[in-house]
């Protein structure tokens, strides 16, 4: 039931509910105060939305609220310096679930949003994520289908992999309006103690202003100064 929400919701109806989990309106109407007593859900004028104890739950999952306290200091370095938007997202299956964005003070659109996802191969912080997977995560990732975002988007057999990728060799990954026209970004991973990707960096502007080959070198040493301070934690 809870996953049936989205980031875009606002408020989502029973009957909505009802099409999304294929739930009977009995079943549902049970659950939802079930969630609504615990909190888990807010239901205001009919309509459902995921319910603040959501939030406070997510804050505490450690995997993440470890990595955020680390690379905190470096995003806001990296967005002070280059004043764009600043991306930190890990990897769930074949998608990206950004964890952190930080805005420049000169607004982008972007498609990302903190708790958000998105496909791991259309974006350059999850091909930065991809491009270190396990086989079977590219194979899933082609098997699936990948979505056409724009006339742009790399779908297969262009994804790269690894190991032979670009993004194993040079350190970073790019995104040439993929996700969304107009939209340019440069990625790097970010890698624990035992050298596992376990989340990347990036940084997105519009094509009309953001070079991103240029900001490479910044993405790449903010994704090294976060690594290196897990590996010391």
């Amino acid at each position: 039931m809870l996953r049936a929400f989205t980031a875009d919701d606002r408020g989502v109806t029973l009957a909505e509910l009802g099409r999304r989990t294929g739930s009977a309106k009995g079943t549902l109407h049970r659950v939802c105060g079930d969630l609504v007593a615990a909190g888990l859900l807010d239901r205001r004028d009919d309509l459902y939305r995921l319910g603040r104890l959501m939030f406070e739950l997510g804050m505490r999952a450690s995997v993440e609220r470890d990595l955020l306290e680390v690379a905190t200091p470096f995003l806001e370095e990296l967005r002070a310096e280059i004043n764009e938007t600043v991306h930190l997202g890990v990897r769930d299956g074949t998608d990206v679930v950004y964890i952190a964005k930080l805005g420049g003070r000169r607004r982008v659109t972007a498609p990302s949003r903190t708790g958000g996802r998105l496909g791991l191969y259309c974006t350059a912080v999850g091909k930065a994520l991809l491009a270190h997977a396990p086989r079977d995560v590219l194979e899933s990732v082609v098997a699936a289908g990948p979505e056409r975002h724009t006339a742009r988007t790399v779908t297969a057999p262009g994804i790269p992999g690894p190991p032979a990728g670009p993004v194993r060799t040079t350190g970073v990954s790019f995104e040439f309006e993929e996700s969304r026209l107009g939209l340019v970004c440069v990625g790097a991973p970010v890698f624990d103690l035992d050298g596992e990707a376990v989340a990347a960096v990036s940084v997105a502007g519009p094509v009309t202003r953001f070079n991103p080959q240029a900001n490479a070198d910044r993405v790449r040493a903010t994704a090294r100064g976060i690594s290196a301070t897990l590996a010391r934690r």
